[in-house]
């Protein structure tokens, strides 16, 4: 017989209540789950992909990407609009016929509202260079606090014309194309975003001259820009790095007669490693319990593929197995009996950061994690928000540390959090923010009486999490 509180997780976003109920798992049981999970397309390698496949010469092929999300409708919408033509198949595979590097824009110039779909609308910013007339890139009213004026100041040295419509500094602003020659090497200090870097690199092989970016301040998450170096060179780009990625130089790839770009190109998209996160976690959480994530090995090119090398330092076993085809790998992990604090550079995994918060929110003694600055300026102040939340199930959340703000601590109450059938029914908001809604809903996975407020705002990146969420239960 089916459980109508596990039937509810299923059913469409649109028709789940609000708060939603998460059904916690039954108490002193080794072992609640062994799961297998394949989460979406990864939402960063599908935006990266996209983009260039929109610019490339000739038609790409991208397979499982991130396509029912709503940050992915965002950059596909826009890219339609920029003049790419793009068929959408079955099981997120995607055609796209790009517009040779220059987009297909009126002289009257094109506006594009990306919503809060931060990658796509920083990423866009940037590939506005490549059109012939002005783009204004605007979003909702989060989007509109989340500042960008270091990849202004960027495109401005660039030749570009910035101007901002509303508040200086931050969306909607409207790009203006350079009409000379544009530099051909950047020095660039530390960015409160490395999609800023990013954004400038994916444009980088359809500049005359490709580009050189030299960082020098810290690389703010490093594994982002690696990310996006490696994607470029699997697509067959020119890439050069220096071995502490300070020094990037991106150019043309092999295009046939074209001077410039990327040949059209077939590509899989990695699944989602940050939704990969949520599942992990639930494994460590409960004793014994174990779960899979498919489709992820350690050649995976996004950084919060380590984080089970996180939970392994708080007592998780973690085993990685390499299969014959892509399909065949995965991750796995599996609950311990008692978790360890732990002391954690999140600098390269920062999305991952209310996930591992969560979890150490279950251990003994207190946890510190490093380089958690960039998480004030994401969807929502997320350090904000986790103080609030993991406050009403008698978590500490202290943030900054010894007067440092990229450091954030963990203090679990001295009795643990109270997971019994009588502990009193908490409501998480989620501030419009995916991660804390997946990450808040871990916690109703062990304490009973927990409800997510607005969970439907999981479609940004993981529209069938709840769904899948519903697999730890059976």
């Amino acid at each position: 017989m089916s459980d109508p509180r596990i039937d509810m997780l299923r059913l469409p976003l649109d028709q789940l209540p609000d708060p939603l109920p998460i059904p916690a798992l039954a108490r002193g049981r080794d072992g609640n789950f062994a799961a297998s999970i394949r989460p979406p397309g990864s939402k960063s390698l599908t935006n990266r992909a996209l983009l260039l496949a929109a610019l490339a010469h000739g038609e790409s092929t991208l397979h499982g990407a991130l396509v029912d999300a709503d940050d992915a409708r965002r950059m596909l919408a826009a890219l339609r609009t920029l003049g790419a033509t793009i068929t959408e198949h079955d099981r997120g595979d995607i055609s796209v016929q790009g517009v040779s590097g220059m987009w297909s824009v009126p002289p009257t110039g094109v506006e594009l509202n990306l919503n809060n779909a931060g990658t796509a609308t920083r990423f866009l910013a940037a590939a506005s260079l490549l059109a012939p007339a002005p783009v204004t890139i605007d979003g909702n009213a989060r989007m509109r606090e989340r500042p960008i004026a270091e990849l202004g100041d960027i495109l401005t040295q660039m030749g570009a014309g910035i101007e901002y419509l509303a508040k200086p500094g931050y969306p909607p602003m409207r790009v203006t194309p350079a009409t000379g020659d544009m530099p051909r090497t950047l020095e660039i200090p530390t960015t409160r975003s490395s999609q800023f870097i990013s954004a400038l690199l994916l444009t980088g092989p359809w500049l005359r001259g490709g580009l050189t970016v030299k960082l020098t301040g810290a690389v703010t998450s490093r594994s982002y820009v690696e990310m996006t170096v490696g994607l470029l060179s699997r697509l067959g780009a020119n890439v050069r790095t220096a071995e502490d990625m300070r020094v990037i130089r991106v150019g043309p790839g092999s295009t046939g007669s074209q001077s410039l770009g990327l040949s059209g190109f077939t590509y899989d998209v990695e699944p989602d490693a940050s939704g990969a996160t949520y599942f992990w976690a639930a494994a460590a959480l409960v004793p014994l319990a174990s779960c899979k994530v498919m489709g992820l090995d350690e050649h995976s090119l996004q950084g919060d593929a380590d984080f089970p090398d996180a939970l392994a330092r708080m007592g998780v076993v973690v085993h990685r197995h390499t299969g014959t085809t892509p399909a065949e790998s995965y991750i796995e992990t599996r609950g311990p009996r008692a978790l360890s604090a732990i002391m954690a550079d999140l600098s390269d995994m920062p999305d991952a950061t209310m996930t591992l918060a969560v979890v150490a929110a279950f251990a003994r003694g207190t946890s510190i994690f490093r380089g958690i600055g960039t998480l004030r300026v994401k969807e929502t102040d997320r350090v904000q928000a986790l103080k609030n939340e993991l406050a009403k199930v008698g978590v500490k959340v202290e943030s900054p540390v010894a007067g440092d703000p990229e450091v954030m601590s963990i203090t679990p109450p001295p009795a643990g959090i109270d997971c019994s059938p009588t502990a009193p029914r908490v409501e998480f908001d989620t501030y419009d923010d995916h991660r804390m809604a997946m990450s808040m809903s871990l916690i109703g996975l062990v304490r009973p009486n927990v409800f997510i407020r607005d969970p439907k705002c999981v479609n940004k990146t993981y529209a069938t999490y709840f769904t899948d969420f519903a697999k730890l239960l059976v």
